[in-house]
């Protein structure tokens, strides 16, 4: 999440209109990505989602609904299947003889929905300008890898055009994995018409997608066609996807069982107790590579020096996961061990630090008291967790609350931001005065998208502003490994620092909880949570 994706925790709001798109019909999903025999295939499907934070751009869109709009719009050099395995999509062949500098050609036929070219400069004009700080992309982190990528002044990375369908490309250090980066949307082309006027593009954005943008009614919906243009294998089996706009998540599971919403991104907590025997077969309830988190942002004073961290793992050890997990989400969550999650290789159980992510209360009121008699806060202090109030968050903060009020006799409140955006809004102006609530949904399937983007010095979805020259090398010496066990054991070591440090607090994995309508068949949700959408059938 995808790391994309910042979780919203979908959202949701009922829409008039929502209920006179969808139809009803009958039919139950499978996992074939087969078109139904039934019905000519051509309905709108629809599905709960929230107003992007950002241009639909792949620059810019870096949080769950903008990422799953862009997914469908664009396409990249490679995409992943349900289980994470990497297919090639535009890319004809990602080659390299040491792992440093590759060679990528892509296939001929390719085109943008306005009917231009994609060619090699498509990809490299894109890559270029979103790695350039002057054009201040959410998405510049994930350059860092590139040769001549600097975070803090203009810089040219090494991507270069040899012929119309051929570009190279040249990293800083060699990196094994290089081809599972490309499915991202970072790595996505962008048309001549955004370098243009790319104001006017965020609004209309031209992507080389199975969908186009039909229309954007800002905090309502977002109509998805299927583009005339598009050459690859995912090839829509509907007529469309409409993107509904939700404030409220009890209110998109309502319309779902009514058959007025077709497909559902997250169950809310109300429901998880019933969910799967509302929907029975048309439930979704499986492992994804998603993990929440709540954020300490270092411009917090009482979270600075020896004494912070020693009060980040009282607040953490404070926690009771398990309960927590059972008693308000059935079972759909899984308390947390590290930092990353177990549908990924290489998760661990055992790394040294984990402890603190395990209940402990006597230990937590020590450390707590340790840091009051070494820095001295207010007898009175009050915790704030903020988190967006159009989702369902409010229930495990106040939850997590009850914890640390009890353990460690402090005060405790949720700090509530009415949407989504003015959270994100909020917290990227460093104005939350407490801790905050994070999520991450994986952009590719590997350990290190669940470490650099987060907590690497400037990475663009390092929310706290956490930096650490310690880990920052340990990445890069993760990244510049001889095989994925010898990376592992460093992205491992790459932990320990964040367990000592205490940037962002792990709580639990979260399963991709979701549910489709009896309207549709051939729902699948992939690795990372998301729905499958060009598969979905819905008869008219």
């Amino acid at each position: 999440m995808t790391p994309r994706r910042r979780l919203a925790g979908v959202g949701s709001f009922a829409l008039a209109s929502a209920l006179l798109l969808s139809a009803c019909g009958g039919g139950s999903g499978d996992d074939t990505g087969e078109t139904s025999a039934e019905g000519d295939s051509s309905g709108i499907v629809t599905v709960s989602s929230g107003e992007p934070q950002n241009p639909l751009t792949p620059g810019m869109t870096n949080e769950v609904y903008g990422g799953l709009v862009v997914k469908n719009i664009y396409e990249g050099l490679v995409s992943y299947d349900a289980e994470g395995a990497v297919h090639n999509e535009v890319a004809e062949s990602i080659e390299s003889d040491d792992n440093k500098t590759w060679t990528i050609t892509i296939k001929d036929g390719w085109e943008f929905s306005d009917g231009t070219p994609v060619t090699a400069s498509s990809f490299v004009d894109s890559w270029k300008y979103i790695a350039n700080i002057e054009n201040a992309q959410n998405q510049q982190y994930f350059f860092n890898g590139f040769k001549g990528y600097d975070p803090e002044k203009p810089s040219d990375i090494a991507v270069e055009v040899v012929d119309d369908h051929t570009f190279t490309a040249e990293l800083s250090v060699p990196s094994s994995d290089f081809e599972l980066w490309l499915g991202y949307s970072a790595f996505y082309p962008m048309p001549e018409a955004f370098f243009e006027d790319p104001e006017a593009f965020a609004d209309e954005p031209i992507g080389n997608g199975p969908y186009e943008i039909e229309s954007w009614e800002h905090d309502q919906q977002i109509s998805l066609r299927p583009s005339d243009s598009y050459a690859g294998e995912r090839t829509p089996a509907n007529g469309g996807i409409d993107m509904i706009a939700y404030t409220e998540e009890d209110a998109a599971y309502n319309d779902l069982l009514s058959d007025n919403l077709d497909i559902i991104t997250n169950v809310p907590a109300s429901a998880f107790g019933t969910f799967e025997d509302d929907l029975g077969d048309r439930a979704v309830n499986q492992p994804a590579a998603v993990i929440q988190v709540v954020n300490v942002p270092e411009w917090v004073e009482e979270f600075q020096g020896e004494a912070g961290v020693k009060r980040r793992k009282a607040i953490s050890m404070a926690i009771d996961r398990p309960t927590i997990t059972e008693t308000i989400y059935q079972g759909a969550r899984t308390p947390a061990h590290d930092f990353t999650s177990p549908v990924i290789d290489g998760y661990s159980e055992d790394i040294p630090g984990s402890e603190i992510l395990e209940y402990n209360a006597d230990e937590a009121k020590k450390l707590w008291d340790e840091a009051q008699s070494e820095s001295p806060i207010a007898d009175d202090y009050t915790l704030l967790i903020a988190s967006n109030a159009d989702s369902d968050h409010q229930t495990w903060v106040d939850a997590v609350c009850n914890n640390i009020r009890q353990v460690l006799e402090i005060g405790c409140e949720f700090d509530p931001y009415t949407t989504f955006d003015e959270f994100l809004d909020a917290r990227d102006n460093q104005e939350i005065k407490g801790i905050f609530r994070g999520g991450w949904q994986a952009d590719w399937p590997s350990m290190s998208n669940f470490l650099g983007p987060i907590y690497g010095t400037g990475a663009g979805s390092n929310d706290m502003k956490y930096s650490s020259k310690a880990f920052d090398a340990k990445l890069d010496e993760a990244a510049a490994a001889e095989s994925p066990e010898d990376a592992t054991a460093l992205y491992k070591e790459a932990q320990e620092i964040l367990f000592q440090d205490v940037p962002g607090i792990p709580l639990w994995y979260q399963n991709a909880t979701a549910g489709y309508s009896q309207a549709v068949e051939n729902v699948q949700f992939g690795w990372d949570s998301d729905p499958i959408l060009y598969q979905v059938t819905k008869s008219e």
